[in-house]
């Protein structure tokens, strides 16, 4: 099982990225799927953005309505997050996750960093 993020960097306040992530080693339209953040100083993880099974329902987080927006392609195994006018606190590590329609199994990528400069 394998879930491999890409797209993080370094972008100034404003700016754009899109990360993505895609799974192996397992059924994807099994799983939802999310991306967390845990910014500088804060131990905790924080939800950031869910889609459902096959896109049609999606969450965020208040602080990233109507600037992140999470989508996913079946055939590819592959969810996208896209991040637009990006502030200095979306600073952070940003994971991906498959969680389990049904069931408790749930897979995490490695993290890639998000640094947006003031």
């Amino acid at each position: 099982v394998q879930l491999m993020e890409s797209g993080g960097g370094l972008v100034q306040t404003g700016g754009s990225l899109e990360l993505s992530c895609t799974a192996s080693g397992f059924k994807f339209t099994d799983y939802v799927m999310k991306w967390h953040r845990r910014t500088p100083g804060n131990p905790g993880l924080v939800q950031v953005a869910t889609i459902g099974i096959f896109g049609q329902t999606t969450i965020y987080a208040d602080s990233v309505k109507g600037r992140f927006f999470i989508s996913r392609d079946n055939a590819k195994n592959t969810v996208r997050l896209q991040m637009d006018n990006l502030q200095p606190e979306d600073t952070a590590v940003y994971y991906c996750n498959a969680q389990a329609r049904v069931g408790d199994n749930s897979y995490w990528g490695q993290g890639t960093q998000v640094t947006v400069s003031s």
